[in-house]
């Protein structure tokens, strides 16, 4: 694996697809007035020596630039193709204008073909002026690098659809899973920081609950693990974090933290 020196994570949305709070719900989380029960779609930011990446560009894409201070952008890695994961590649514009050049966005065959389908205007021949500009990589599950820095897929299940998380060093960053098999553990293995998808305390057929995600925390052994990708079902923040083991917290939007 290629060694880096430091990588700084930047957790930028850590909600299901609903966001939280939920419209027109009145439950207590949704209602609440901590900062840290206020959830964007998830995504995350990586920046290591020389590569800013963003994992997955939902529908807060815009919102989460503007939170994050980001200026540059030098690539998009996909995990699935589900709309609160892809719907704010339009909002990419904003830095083909500020940079003058087209962002590489990096996904599955299965997942471009379908990021195509959604975006179709995009990608036309004949395009029209303004449209977003970029450049297309696929992957499989083998190690890939985007500039020098090595990145390594674990593909997980999320019910019967292929899902890619994905390692940066010492990081590991897995979202929408309900199934990872052994071999793909393995890839885990010696991690310090371990983002982790848990949706609610019940189980569900495409997710991992808490239980199940604090179980596979357990076979990994990260120093640090977050549980993203929550609901309002979960409960709020504070709460919930007061029956986590120390070693795991629940993440929030804005987290970040620096592995050297």
């Amino acid at each position: 694996m290629t060694s880096m020196r430091r990588i700084k994570i930047t957790i930028l949305g850590t909600a299901t697809s609903l966001g939280v709070p939920v419209i027109g719900c009145n439950c207590d989380v949704c209602l609440s007035d901590d900062s840290k029960d206020k959830r964007l779609r998830s995504s995350v930011l990586i920046e290591t020596n020389d590569l800013k990446l963003v994992i997955d560009c939902g529908p807060d894409f815009r919102s989460q630039m503007l939170q994050a201070g980001v200026k540059d952008v030098d690539a998009i890695l996909f995990t699935h193709e589900h709309r609160d994961h892809t719907a704010g590649l339009d909002d990419i514009r904003a830095f083909n204008y500020l940079l003058r050049k087209d962002i590489p966005i990096y996904g599955r065959p299965s997942v471009i073909a379908e990021i195509k389908r959604q975006f179709a205007y995009i990608f036309k021949e004949d395009k029209y002026e303004g449209a977003p500009g970029v450049t297309v990589n696929y992957i499989k599950n083998e190690p890939l690098e985007i500039k020098n820095t090595q990145i390594i897929p674990i593909e997980v299940l999320h019910h019967k659809l292929p899902v890619f998380g994905f390692r940066v060093g010492d990081f590991a960053y897995i979202t929408d899973a309900s199934y990872i098999s052994d071999e793909e553990l393995t890839k885990l293995k010696g991690v310090k920081v371990l983002v982790l998808n848990a949706l609610r305390n019940t189980s569900h057929f495409s997710h991992f609950s808490i239980n199940e995600a604090l179980h596979v925390i357990e076979e990994i052994k990260p120093e640090q693990a977050y549980l993203t990708h929550v609901s309002h079902l979960i409960g709020k923040h504070n709460e919930v974090n007061g029956t986590l083991p120390s070693d795991v917290a629940l993440a929030y939007d804005g987290l970040s933290f620096v592995l050297e």
